[in-house]
């Protein structure tokens, strides 16, 4: 409800949330709180296939298998002992993104200065059975016993920041994210959907667009950061909590509905000129509108 109540003026063309909806998000998301969630510590133990009543972070969860999301990410030799035939050398991020995060941009490894969010490139023997690190992948990659990880020809494997296009990318190209991790078995029962943060950056935002709480939206972004181990930001602008929406909620199926409702959907950014304004809008499929007469195609499909 608390999602429905942010998005209402998209939904209904309006240029702006009235202060009622988003009191009611707020007052939504209380009540989600009143049940016991809450933020906790430690970002990647919350993608971890095992729950324990300790939680507060996981407000509605699936048993259904991780495996695409952490498969599809990383590099053919990289392994684990349940899936030694490796990744899929598929998805990436843009560099763009990756510099949101609060560290050097230049390196991912333990200890340099990252927020934790971005996770970690361990050097060797960090993880149970595989080296394969949290959050953002880049740089060198390394075995267990620290060895230099090799793509497929025998060449370092190193992730690079920079993709030279939309197509012409070799197998190291780009950097590479994981939230789910392969070390946790080939199949989590854990699929989240629903997870607190989100309703608690949704009870900043509530305040932003002219809703009532006892704290400033300011306030709530920074208790979240201060618990992710990262610096409190000393102003708040649109862009800002856009930018920590993306930070907390990177691959969680969030980040298109965040952008219309910013008004950045349709904004240029690395690798993408434009986009047509009216693609805020999926195309009604074929087979509903042949199936019901009432239907109208989205205009430009």
């Amino acid at each position: 409800m608390a999602k429905l109540y942010l998005n209402k003026f998209i939904y209904y063309g309006e240029t702006s949330a009235s202060p009622e909806d988003m009191n009611a998000v707020i007052e939504h998301v209380n009540a989600v709180m009143n049940e016991g969630f809450a933020l906790q510590n430690g970002f990647f133990e919350i993608f971890e296939p095992e729950v324990t009543e300790a939680d507060t972070e996981i407000v509605f969860r699936v048993k259904y298998g991780a495996d695409a999301r952490m498969w599809s990410t990383l590099h053919y030799n990289q392994t684990t002992p349940d899936n030694t035939g490796g990744g899929w050398n598929g998805f990436s991020t843009l560099a763009e993104f990756y510099d949101l995060f609060e560290g050097d941009p230049q390196i991912n490894t333990p200890g340099s200065g990252q927020e934790e969010r971005r996770g970690a490139v361990p050097l060797s023997g960090d993880e149970p059975g595989t080296n394969i690190g949290h959050g953002f992948l880049i740089n060198q990659q390394y075995a267990m016993d620290g060895s230099k990880l090799t793509d497929r020809a025998g060449n370092p494997l190193v992730f690079t920041k920079q993709l030279p296009g939309l197509i012409g990318n070799n197998e190291r190209n780009g950097i590479r994210v994981l939230k789910y991790h392969p070390s946790d078995g080939a199949y989590p029962n854990n699929l989240i959907v629903f997870r607190y943060a989100d309703a608690h950056l949704m009870k900043a935002e509530a305040v932003m667009r002219g809703g009532n709480a006892n704290q400033s939206a300011l306030e709530l972004v920074n208790q979240l950061r201060t618990i992710r181990d990262a610096s409190p930001l000393s102003s708040l602008s649109e862009q800002d909590l856009l930018d920590e929406r993306g930070r907390e909620l990177y691959i969680e199926f969030c980040r298109r509905q965040d952008q219309i409702r910013f008004g950045t959907f349709n904004s240029s950014w690395e690798l993408k000129d434009n986009t047509e304004e009216f693609r805020v809008l999926f195309p009604i499929p074929s087979v509903a509108l042949t199936s019901n007469p009432n239907l109208a195609q989205n205009p430009g499909y």
